[in-house]
């Protein structure tokens, strides 16, 4: 498939409108990119213009989305490119639209507290003489990451617990000197 892929940095402009179909639950939201340039002959920055897409989120990211984007937000949507047609009383009209596969905060305007869709569930050692995790159920797919019959995850950067988290030593003294 040749998807057109692209990425969006805007604001959403309306509200999300999530609905639940017989195939998933979708979520849609329309934002607005406005690019700027800076202007030499009067020493300053302008805007161009605007481009306003729909975006459309299926599924996990439909309720994630609704439960976490608002009017007036700034995010980063990133996606297939598409066409929406649809016939009018002044005939064939279309539109672009965005099929996302992520969207987010851009967090060059504002922070953000990212909160997990589920817990990760804590692995029970199975043996102290087995040293490396049984990765058997992992098949490199997007959103495969751990054995569902021992729990373990995989790729993890971090645990939710604040006890299994390391101090880290900011001391830098005792590194070499780089020329």
């Amino acid at each position: 498939m040749n998807d057109t892929m692209v990425t969006v940095v805007g604001n959403v402009v309306d509200s999300p409108r999530r609905v639940s179909l017989n195939d998933g639950s979708v979520t849609n939201f329309r934002i607005a990119s406005t690019a700027r340039r800076y202007d030499t002959s009067t020493q300053q920055f302008v805007d161009a213009g605007t481009l306003w897409v729909d975006v459309e989120c299926w599924n996990g990211l439909s309720s994630n989305v609704s439960a976490s984007v608002s009017k007036g937000d700034p995010v980063i949507v990133q996606g297939a490119l598409t066409t929406h047609s649809w016939e009018s009383e002044n005939g064939r009209r279309s539109a672009p639209r965005i099929r996302a596969f992520a969207v987010g905060p851009n967090l060059n305007r504002g922070t953000a507290v990212f909160k997990r869709d589920r817990p990760a569930r804590a692995a029970e050692p199975a043996d102290e003489s087995t040293t490396a995790p049984d990765v058997s159920g992992f098949d490199g797919a997007p959103g495969n990451f751990g054995n569902p019959t021992t729990g373990l995850t995989l790729g993890r950067d971090y645990e939710a617990d604040a006890e299994t988290l390391e101090e880290m030593n900011a001391d830098l003294s005792s590194e070499p000197a780089h020329a």
